[in-house]
């Protein structure tokens, strides 16, 4: 630590934060180091930049918060863990252990349930979210189509907890949330969904997933979905056809070499017109298909 003469600026708090982040292997480090310190200030990222720039001093507390907090991101630990937020869209999410942290390219996922919800032919369309998790997808849907009805269901006991405090600090009137098998949920709205939308666990039971964020700490129950990964997804397409009215949408996310299976496995239960779609970065993050 810098001398209380020589007090340690934001800037040597950041090149120190950001080689060890780079030395621990994670990506961006430059970019956590800056959240973390933001976390630490009370500001955001662009703050903490200006706050470099302007070579401003780092209160020793705060040196030492950030320094705890370097470590633990060092180990692998979530940003979103120690920060206890993940944006999503327009939301910011409290997040913790026991709930799937969302990811940015769920954020086109959700962006494709909105569209079709938009879409539908209904002065108030409903909308349902099964396996919800942190309710990333549900809340976007809720928040942004305020004239939809959206119902979110989740069957974890640990990321029900983290859902119930999303749900609240939103404070959508247009959502509504349930714990609940989700082969079973929501018999009172069958044949009147016009959107199914969710993120199922999709990772093959053998593919462990690489990073350890992953690995380490995303829920097994989040992540793996069977021998090939489609448990889960044939549950949806079965649950999505009791559910959806004729002409309703199934948006289903899922790892980018499952679009072909998916396809069929959604055409052979009856849905129509399936469709795959990419992310930004080009790699296949969805499918669509309608009721007939």
């Amino acid at each position: 630590m810098a001398s209380p003469d020589s007090p340690l600026t934001v800037a040597a708090a950041l090149q120190r934060a950001v080689a060890r982040l780079a030395d621990a292997g994670v990506p961006d480090p430059e970019v956590d180091a800056e959240l973390l310190a933001a976390f630490v200030l009370g500001t955001g990222r662009g703050g903490v930049q200006a706050a470099a720039i302007r070579r401003d001093a780092l209160p020793a507390d705060a040196a030492e918060r950030l320094e705890r907090l370097v470590a633990r991101r060092a180990t692998r630990e979530p940003l979103q863990h120690l920060t206890g937020l993940a944006p999503f869209r327009h939301l910011e999410l409290r997040v913790g252990p026991g709930v799937f942290v969302p990811r940015p390219e769920t954020e086109m996922v959700a962006q494709l349930a909105i569209d079709a919800l938009r879409a539908a032919a209904s002065a108030s369309p409903v909308a349902v979210d099964l396996g919800t998790g942190s309710g990333a997808i549900a809340l976007a849907m809720a928040t942004e189509v305020p004239h939809a009805r959206v119902f979110a269901a989740e069957n974890s006991v640990d990321a029900f907890v983290w859902t119930k405090e999303n749900f609240a600090r939103a404070g959508a009137d247009n959502a509504e949330l349930a714990f609940i098998d989700l082969a079973h949920a929501f018999p009172e709205l069958d044949g009147t969904v016009s959107v199914v939308a969710s993120n199922p666990p999709y990772v093959p039971d053998a593919a462990i997933p690489r990073d350890p964020e992953v690995r380490l700490y995303d829920p097994p129950a989040a992540l793996y979905g069977g021998e090939d990964g489609l448990d889960v997804v044939r549950v949806l397409s079965g649950v999505g056809l009791r559910l959806a009215h004729p002409g309703g949408t199934i948006v289903i996310e899922h790892g980018e070499w499952q679009g072909e299976a998916i396809r069929a496995l959604l055409t052979a239960d009856g849905w129509r017109a399936a469709a795959t779609h990419p992310d930004l970065t080009m790699r296949d993050r969805a499918t669509t298909a309608l009721r007939p």
